[in-house]
């Protein structure tokens, strides 16, 4: 029986795409055990996979060529990774703990003001995952396309925020 994957870890789907594991859940109400694990690559989507289809074998009928005995399989990111896919996830581990630190700032403001200055200051590092990150500390959607306009939707956002949510009564 093959090792159960654990939160941090990585695997390589069959298709040659890397993951990230986040959690092994139960579902509420079957109790079936779901995988959940983030892409390392696009728009780092995080997805649910129940566990015994996780851990499967690659259908090699279905797909001859595949040299992968299963579908997900676990990697080290030193070795076993193409360079191509290490890349993308080396942009995370530019920064001291993984994370631009004016994100973090962002993340740790509550001020629009504030946040608006640290959104237009991060406008020649802005990236897919960082708008992404930044919405989601807004509460907001902003969504796939150009990265340019994913910024000034984002810049939007926080304007708007900033004139009609900081002189609301709380």
């Amino acid at each position: 029986m093959r090792q159960l994957p654990k939160s941090g870890e990585f695997y390589r789907h069959f298709k040659n795409k890397l993951y990230q594991i986040i959690a092994v859940a139960k579902h509420s109400e079957t109790g079936e055990q779901l995988v959940i694990y983030q892409a390392l690559y696009g728009d780092f989507g995080v997805y649910a996979r129940p566990l015994e289809m996780f851990m499967s074998e690659v259908d090699h009928e279905k797909y001859p060529d595949v040299a992968q005995k299963y579908r997900f399989e676990r990697v080290e990111l030193s070795s076993d990774v193409p360079a191509e896919a290490q890349k993308e996830t080396s942009v995370q581990s530019e920064y001291e703990g993984g994370i631009n630190p004016k994100v973090l700032e962002f993340l740790d403001s509550e001020d629009f003001d504030e946040r608006y200055n640290i959104l237009v200051a991060l406008r020649d590092e802005i990236d897919d995952q960082i708008i992404n990150t930044l919405a989601v500390a807004l509460d907001v959607v902003i969504p796939e396309g150009d990265i340019d306009d994913r910024y000034d939707q984002l810049k939007m956002c926080l304007r708007t925020r900033q004139r009609y949510e900081s002189n609301r009564l709380r």
